[in-house]
């Protein structure tokens, strides 16, 4: 059995570290320390099967280990220190039960009230067993906010109704599951504190002055509709049910594999050229501009439509905007109610519609003579299907990412993944690590290259065209800048850890 270690703090209290943990400042976190050099969300610690880990959450100070700053998740050890803003914690073992045993006391995050209480206006859903160990679903009704809880959790749940105290729900928590009860319990209140669900707790907001102008300048800005749940169910209602009914289902399979077939065909046949409509570049990215609002537009019905077809609301609607590029969404969050198929169900009718769009649009193409509309119709088949494989893209947090982690059940998988890939090419791996975290890691690099490469051959497409608006040395340094910008995230994901092992060679 693996040995348990504690975080001794200031007045020697302890936290047994038994599962993930947040630390900071903030209301929300596991362990909160009343400290202005404390970053309102400093440090996370997880534990596997080695013991606990320790990462800085990418705060302002830093969080130091044994008097050196860690940049990277670092193991932790019998004895080891721990320095947060003026904050010093120490790492112990847990001693067995022949040693001399220690009084241990779980600190959920200040504030919390004496008898805590689960706000009223919520939903508590038990979704089959195939979707993992975490298969409750919580939500707030009004803030709209989900939480998934293990069956040991929805216990503890029930017992959150304000007429225990913290010393009566420690104990109870201790009676049911064992040890590693009290532990569960602070995890527990934690996560309901941050997400605002405990009664007279606000939720933690986003630390937006912290990043200074460069962090509020990055945050979208966002406009939403209330009103667009409404506008689905009409929409399916009034006819958009026949989408869903099997002759339907057939036919879009059919046009998609026609689509494959064809787009292929009038690229390398040069039906047309991306953004170049009657060989003007001007009026190509108009068109193209205009399609993809069209696209973006019948995407996110898609999403709406599907979620009324299994009978669940779209409860918000809207635009967000990302520095000057402009993107719509569908909140699809009441789908975590619905089993892993229905899941992957609404995540895929997007890409889907996007698909049947840019294959009726490259049929079309096809069926038309040289000339305008040819030229157009090939940029609405190239928006429709740039935004399918931008959408279907397994390595950002979009639809193919989505139905990957419920194919796989793996939440959190990006994250994960990028931080035992990272740990890994730094020298820094462990015996456990997993081989299908690896794997996505890899399989994200190589796709990242392999996109590069053939957006750096499509660049080159359009030398004449600027070369006959600017100088022969000009167009080709503007493309170069243009081919260092898509290897730039390959390089900074690949630079950091192998630059630290080199470093720990040297050293």
């Amino acid at each position: 059995m693996a040995p348990i270690f504690e975080l001794v703090l200031a007045d020697r209290s302890r936290v047994p570290m038994l599962d993930e943990m947040t630390i900071g400042r903030a209301p929300g976190n596991t362990l909160r320390l009343d400290d202005p050099a404390v970053s309102r969300r400093q440090a996370r610690i997880s534990v596997d099967g080695s013991g606990p880990i320790l990462e800085d959450a990418g705060s302002r100070y830093g969080t130091w280990l044994d008097g050196q700053r860690i940049d990277g998740p670092t193991p932790l050890r019998d004895g080891s220190h721990i320095r947060i803003g003026n904050q010093e914690l120490l790492v112990e073992r847990r001693r067995e039960e022949a040693e001399a045993g220690r009084t241990i006391v779980v600190r959920p995050a200040a504030g919390l009230p004496t008898h805590p209480r689960v706000g009223s206006g919520y939903a508590l859903k038990r979704l089959e067993a195939s979707e993992g160990p975490k298969r409750w679903v919580l939500r707030d009704l009004a803030s709209d906010r989900f939480l998934r809880l293990s069956d040991a959790d929805a216990e503890l749940l029930q017992l959150l109704d304000g007429t225990r105290s913290m010393p009566e729900l420690i104990r109870e928590s201790e009676r049911r599951s064992g040890e590693t009860g009290p532990a569960r319990l602070a995890r527990l209140l934690s996560e309901l504190a941050e997400r605002g669900l405990l009664s007279g707790v606000e939720g933690a907001a986003p630390d937006q002055a912290r990043g200074g102008r460069a962090q509020r300048l990055l945050a979208p800005r966002e406009k939403t509709w209330a009103g667009a749940g409404r506008l689905f169910d009409r929409l399916y209602r009034l006819g958009g049910w026949r989408l869903f009914t099997r002759p339907a289902l057939a036919a879009i399979a059919a046009l998609v594999v026609a689509g494959v077939v064809v787009f292929p065909y009038l690229v390398v046949a040069r039906y047309g050229t991306p953004f170049v409509v009657a060989q003007k570049v001007g009026i190509g990215g108009l068109v193209f501009l205009l399609g993809r609002f069209a696209v973006v537009a019948v995407h996110e019905t898609a999403h709406g439509l599907t979620m009324a077809s299994f009978g669940r609301r779209v409860h918000k609607a809207g635009v967000k905007l990302l520095l000057i590029f402009p993107y719509a969404y569908v909140d699809t969050s009441e789908a975590w109610f619905e089993p892993r198929r229905h899941r992957i169900a609404i995540s895929a009718a997007g890409p889907v519609s996007d698909f049947s769009l840019g294959a009726l649009f490259a049929v079309c193409c096809l069926a038309l003579p040289a000339g305008a509309a040819r030229d157009i119709f090939f940029q609405l088949a190239f928006a429709a299907y740039l935004g399918a494989f931008f959408n279907l893209n397994p390595f950002i947090e979009r639809d193919g990412y989505q139905i990957l982690v419920d194919l796989l059940r793996e939440p959190g998988l990006r994250r994960r993944a990028r931080e035992q890939f990272s740990r890994r090419l730094s020298g820094r791996g462990r015996a456990g690590d997993s081989q299908l975290l690896t794997r996505y890691a890899v399989f994200g690099v190589v796709w990242s290259v392999l996109a590069a490469c053939f957006a750096a051959g499509m660049s080159l497409r359009y030398a004449p065209q600027l070369e006959q608006v600017a100088p022969e040395p000009v167009v080709w340094a503007a493309l170069a800048a243009v081919w260092v910008g898509l290897f730039l995230p390959v390089i900074v994901v690949l630079g950091g850890p192998v630059r630290e092992r080199r470093r720990s060679r040297e050293a």
